[in-house]
């Protein structure tokens, strides 16, 4: 209580924050019910109660279990690659002697982070097109045109590469602000010693940078069933769902397009709970590796 004396501007401050979350978060959890229902829009939540046969559903069908690897393999891939690419161009611009240089490459690498999905959707399909830029500068080495958004086994990759593109800048920025705390004697130690660049960043760099990296990738564990809907929903078709459908699309699909309610929400609440497990594991795994602590 004397804690609360004290602070309770503090507590003032983040009671709206705290209202609109329980209005708009809290509040609307209760139509979690919908996923034991046979749910129907007429009787609302007194639709006739089905336990648990909605999940015993979609465990039923391959295409829910294809959209459970897909959703792994894309979120994977994408966290592994958010990872080791801002690491390196990080590295890159570190090395950079001119700070006007490496500002002006920081903000060129840094913009695709600030456009929606929309709008880059949009700038993909023209580059990504049988005569857009990308299958042009192919065609100089003889490679015929590539699909990349109507191959099934190209469009995961595609997905994959884009989305590390958009925002790798954000991660790079992060990355060189945690080069800025090392402490410049430690190279010119390592000058004195004979030590070659690749030498200094192997056993300098690089190890006072790997908290801040185990830092980074467990705390992205959490999203790891997020494999980025307004991604894909917006450059993917019907062509390319068996490997390019993941959880969200999924349930899009079955809960608004086909009005599926009770099915749609009980593959929700199954990724909410797994997704819940992936939150608190990357907290416990964050304190452990990093020392990071958030309670």
């Amino acid at each position: 209580m004397k804690k609360l004396k004290r602070q309770w501007q503090y507590h003032l401050m983040l009671l709206p924050g705290v209202i609109l979350i329980f209005i708009f978060a809290y509040i609307p959890l209760y139509g979690v019910i919908i996923a034991f229902e046979d749910y129907n829009p007429a009787l609302g939540f007194s639709s006739p109660w089905v336990g648990l046969k909605n999940f015993e559903y979609i465990f039923s069908q391959p295409a829910f279990l294809r959209t459970i690897w897909n959703t792994f393999f894309i979120a994977v891939a994408k966290l592994i690659g958010g990872i080791v690419v801002p690491v390196f161009f990080a590295l890159l611009l570190n090395e950079l002697v001119s700070n006007r240089l490496k500002r002006i490459f920081q903000t060129l690498i840094y913009i695709p982070n600030f456009l929606s999905w929309v709008i880059m959707a949009g700038v993909l399909i023209d580059i990504l097109s049988n005569t857009g830029v990308i299958n042009q500068f192919l065609g100089i080495f003889g490679v015929g045109p590539v699909n990349f958004l109507g191959n099934a086994s190209i469009f995961p990759w595609t997905m994959i590469v884009t989305d590390i593109w958009k925002g790798f800048g954000f991660g790079t920025v992060v990355y060189l602000a945690a080069l800025t705390s090392i402490d410049p004697g430690l190279y010119e130690s390592a000058i004195l010693d004979g030590a070659t660049r690749w030498q200094q960043i192997r056993y300098i760099t690089l190890p006072l940078l790997m908290p801040t990296i185990i830092l980074m990738l467990v705390l992205a564990l959490g999203n790891v069933l997020n494999a980025g809907f307004d991604q894909i929903y917006n450059l993917y078709s019907p062509i390319v769902y068996q490997t390019g459908d993941i959880i969200d699309t999924y349930v899009y699909r079955l809960g608004i397009e086909q009005a599926q309610y009770s099915v749609g929400a009980a593959i929700g609440l199954f990724k909410s709970a797994v997704s819940a497990v992936l939150v608190l594991t990357s907290y416990i795994l964050a304190d452990k590796c990093a020392g990071y602590k958030i309670f």
